[in-house]
Order: structure tokens, then C-alpha cells, then sequence
């Protein structure tokens, strides 16, 4: 009788046993962690926008603040309506129509406040996640002030807590 080369159905299953038991422990923490870079990068978009609209304001006083759209405008050189303060992403150069721009798991939206009379007074700008405890858990906040703010169950607004 020749002795036959390989391994038994038992020793395959065994194998295939421990790949699922490790999978099922790293995937897990894969997720965790693209939800934590995923509100990383929100932050810090959220940074960029309060930067590029004092940039804005001050740059075009007559104009006040603005939205996504024209602070991330591509000119040559920049305008009033095409600042390019902002990467073609998260300013919608994109072809992203509508109110929010996605980047990175989450959607961005610009809200501006009009004075009595133009320039625009003041702003806000919000951070939520595209799909709630996949791409991200916590909701952000951040208008003129600079602070950006969150809130784990709903929009953030003004009133929430301040992130550290």
C-alpha cells in the first residue's frame, strides 16, 4: 500500500477553524478603528473649514463668511465665488451636488447666517456620519467661535459639549 501525500479533512477543518476564531477576533477591532480615523478626519476638516472661512472673511470682507462650495472653488486666479481655500472633497468641487459634502465617512454642511444686510455674520458647520456606528459614532459642531463641539445620539449643535 503507497502512503498518500497531504493533509486529512480533519487537520483542513482544524486549520480553517483557527483562521475564523482570529478573524473574528481582528475584525472587530478593524472596525473600531476605521470609525476612529473616520472622526479623526472629521475634526480635522472641521478645523480646516474654520480656518478657510476666517481666511474667507477676512479676504473678502464685503462677502462675510460663505459656504463649501465657494471656499473650495477652483480659479485661476481665486474669486469671491471661487476661493479655493479647500480641497475639490471636502469644498464639493466634485461634482457633489446638494447641501453636504462626504468625505471620509461622514458628511459636511456649511450653514451661513446673513446680517441685516450683507456680509454674512456668522456660520456654522456640521460633521455627521454617512451611516451611524459604521463610519462613525459621534455627531461634530463648529461655528465662528472656533470650538467644535459634539454629541453621541443626534446632531450637535452650539449647546453640546466641547470636545478636549
Amino acid at each position: 500500500m503507497r502512503k498518500q501525500k497531504g493533509f486529512s479533512l480533519i487537520e483542513l477543518l482544524i486549520v480553517v477553524a483557527i483562521i475564523l476564531i482570529i478573524a473574528a477576533i481582528a475584525i472587530p477591532n478593524l472596525l473600531r478603528s476605521r470609525i476612529a480615523a473616520n472622526e479623526a478626519s472629521a475634526v480635522g476638516s472641521l478645523r480646516t473649514i474654520n480656518t478657510a472661512e476666517v481666511t474667507y472673511a477676512s479676504t473678502y470682507p464685503d462677502h462675510g463668511f460663505t459656504d463649501l462650495k465657494t471656499l473650495g472653488g477652483v480659479a485661476t486666479p481665486t474669486t469671491a465665488t471661487a476661493a479655493g481655500l479647500l480641497d475639490s472633497v471636502l469644498g464639493c468641487s466634485a461634482g457633489t451636488t446638494g447641501a453636504n459634502c462626504p468625505k471620509s465617512g461622514y458628511n459636511f454642511a456649511v450653514t451661513v447666517t446673513l446680517g441685516t444686510n450683507p456680509p454674512a455674520s456668522t456660520y456654522s458647520s456640521a460633521a455627521n456620519p454617512i451611516t451611524v456606528d459604521q463610519t462613525g459614532k459621534r455627531y461634530f459642531f463648529s461655528d465662528a467661535s472656533g470650538v467644535i463641539r459634539f454629541n453621541t445620539t443626534a446632531a450637535a449643535a452650539a449647546t453640546d459639549s466641547a470636545l478636549q
